[in-house]
């Protein structure tokens, strides 16, 4: 979807001869460095009912998992953060947890404008496109993004 986006003709509002900046990044181990008592927060800033939270919170409590080597393993022990790759909700819940770092980026009210939409990052689960009108506005994002880095 991000090629459509980029690579076809379409009704961008800038000039003809200007150039759309961007940068691709991938949040190393994002789904594992997941923090779930910022997850929760995120939750229920956005008014998720508690009956709600308290499956996830009893789901996310139950992941347990153990490190294999060769033919040797070792005990099981609890995860105390991230979401499970490949579940059927992980990606949802990732979303609301980065849901504040796009909005703190688009905040900057700098990039590319879209059917007449700033469109400044796009996601996918954990990669990152930042879209800018020039090399200094993409160090901007680039920069924002970072100081975010760990919240």
């Amino acid at each position: 979807m991000v090629v459509l986006l980029i690579g076809e003709p379409a009704p961008i509002d800038i000039d003809i001869d200007s150039t759309v900046n961007l940068c691709a990044l991938d949040i190393t181990k994002a789904f594992n460095r997941l923090n779930h008592d910022g997850l929760f927060i995120n939750l229920m800033r956005r008014f998720i009912p508690a009956t709600l939270l308290n499956v996830l919170e009893k789901w996310l409590g139950i992941c347990y998992t153990y490190v294999s080597w060769n033919s040797a393993y070792s005990r099981m022990f609890k995860l105390t953060s991230g979401v499970r790759q490949g579940g059927v909700l992980s990606p949802y819940l990732f979303a609301a947890y980065i849901d504040d770092l796009i909005n703190h980026v688009h905040s900057k009210q700098i990039g590319c404008m879209y059917n007449f939409v700033n469109t400044c990052i796009v996601m996918y689960a954990d990669d990152i496109l930042l879209l800018a009108p020039s090399v200094h506005s993409l160090q901007i994002l680039v920069s924002t993004r970072e100081s975010m880095r760990g919240r």
